[in-house]
């Protein structure tokens, strides 16, 4: 497969790029380095003697009275290359991976690697990339090499967008039709399929000509498995109450009863107690998966104009005392949160989930911009930041771009974004998870065409999360991403021209 191939070209690493792979090349920048004279080939990097020490003790020597979170410390790293080879020193199996990754690295640069001492650390717990399956079905293949060009960025976060209306994403045994009905439509191209303000229909399995696809257990395990000896945590995405089209398609009888007896295309009725039956066996399968810590439920875009027509939910709003649809809405995230907890997950939703009153463990994914992100800190919430005009990466780098979202964002003003706002006071700094970007697929059919899309954004957030705020640079960076994209097409990725940015 080719990720493979593209592990085996980081261990060759036989590239001549520059004079010789240094600290200052790296992406993430490190916190802290050193070079000492001499370097050695890259060819013979992979026959150098590795000596390991995991101890937190030994560590912390060398951190010298740094104070590091827990967290930080566990992916924190020594890595010391010279004459008598390699020497790592890491408090957990984590810091000693990203050590590797950062050989690994340096050696696909260049064809020789300058003598180094490196110490380092993240900046964020959260580093993470959302890729949207459900308008455009990628597949496993695809998703292994992009976690690996993940892992080489140090990034540990993939939101994994995996049912929307133009398609459900991956295998429920509770309810087959999921997959065998709505992962699969007459159209490819999604703006095709969408031609009315609902969208198209479905077609079943086997269809001649149907487009589509989803994840089987067996991929899904497939993936956790890749991801997880990359130390990558894989988050669900399963929508709720918004952006349930295809539920709907297949389960009409989840949605909105109307009095003109028509049923709500959108949403799913948050007064009908079927409605919680049906997500709580979904999740229950969802959870077995997917043993991440965090299911995100969504929570943006429902539209509850019908709400306030539905008997059901009419009805929902009187037993519990509610008196809008926001605090509907409210109300449906918060007993989903406590059915999470129940099987010890937390849930992670959009920021509209701050409508009508936040679940109380919530966090909160903030993509309007930064203010509810704000918001959700001073309440006491979690955040991870993902604002639309720094880190969709649906949005296109130049105006010619092929088929992309108006707005323009190229690679600078991703990498100028500071999660770490002004507002933030240092005893709410904790409640800064860290960054996101999310790559919505609506106009994106082709792998190539995801990737380009992807990269080299992708390395500026990468820098973002991990490296120190001191230690951005845009020139510097500008410079390394161009390296680092002029290797990325050697191994077989697609590269937007960072120098082509303007």
């Amino acid at each position: 497969m080719k990720y493979i191939l593209i592990t085996l070209a980081f261990a060759l690493g036989v590239m001549n790029v520059q004079a010789q792979a240094q600290p200052t090349d790296l992406i993430p920048a490190p916190a802290e380095y050193s070079v000492s004279p001499g370097c050695i080939s890259s060819k013979e990097m992979a026959g150098l003697r590795e000596k390991v020490r995991i101890s937190p003790k030994s560590l912390l020597r060398h951190l010298k009275g740094r104070k590091l979170e827990d967290w930080q410390l566990k992916s924190a790293y020594l890595l010391e290359l010279g004459k008598k080879g390699v020497k790592i020193v890491a408090a957990d199996e984590e810091g000693v991976f990203y050590a590797r990754q950062t050989l690994k690295m340096m050696a696909a640069l260049d064809s020789s690697v300058a003598y180094c001492t490196i110490l380092d650390w993240p900046r964020f717990p959260y580093r993470g990339v959302m890729l949207d399956e459900s308008r455009h079905f990628q597949g496993k293949d695809f998703v292994l090499k992009q976690l690996e060009m993940m892992a080489l960025l140090k990034m540990n976060r993939f939101h994994f967008h995996l049912v929307d209306n133009p398609g459900w994403r991956v295998q429920i045994d509770a309810y087959p039709r999921l997959t065998n009905l709505t992962a699969w439509r007459p159209q490819a191209f999604f703006w095709d399929w969408e031609k009315n303000e609902i969208g198209g229909p479905f077609v079943e399995e086997g269809t001649p000509g149907a487009y589509g696809g989803y994840y089987t257990k067996q991929d899904i395990a497939d993936i956790l498995s890749f991801a997880k000896e990359r130390f990558i945590e894989v988050i669900p995405e399963i929508e709720m109450p918004g952006h349930n089209y295809e539920t709907r398609y297949a389960f009409p009888e989840l949605a909105c009863s109307l009095p003109n007896g028509g049923k709500d295309p959108w949403e799913l009725c948050p007064g009908k107690e079927s409605t919680f039956e049906f997500l709580e066996k979904v999740l229950l399968e969802v959870f077995d998966m997917f043993p991440s810590k965090y299911i995100h439920i969504g929570g943006d875009e429902a539209r509850k104009n019908n709400w306030k027509l539905c008997p059901d939910c009419q009805a929902r709003m009187k037993a519990e005392g509610l008196k809008s649809a926001e605090e509907l809405q409210s109300y449906m995230i918060r007993r989903m949160e406590r059915f999470a907890h129940e099987h010890g997950k937390r849930i992670i939703g959009w920021d509209e989930i701050l409508q009508g009153g936040l679940a109380p463990d919530a966090t909160v994914m903030s993509w309007h911009g930064i203010d509810a992100g704000l918001q959700a800190v001073k309440e006491g919430h979690d955040v991870i930041f993902t604002p639309t005009h720094y880190y969709y990466l649906d949005y296109h780098q130049d105006p010619a771009q092929f088929r992309a979202v108006g707005r323009h964002v190229p690679l600078e003003k991703v990498y100028s974004f500071e999660p770490m706002a002004k507002d933030i006071s240092q005893a709410d700094a904790h409640h800064v998870l860290g960054v996101q970007g999310n790559l919505w697929t609506e106009h994106v059919q082709d792998a190539w065409h995801a990737e380009m899309m992807l990269y080299p954004r992708v390395f500026a957030i990468a820098e973002t999360g991990w490296s120190q705020a001191e230690k951005k640079d845009w020139p510097d960076f500008e410079r390394r991403a161009s390296v680092l994209s002029a290797e990325a097409r050697k191994w077989g990725y697609t590269v937007y021209p960072p120098n082509s940015q303007q």
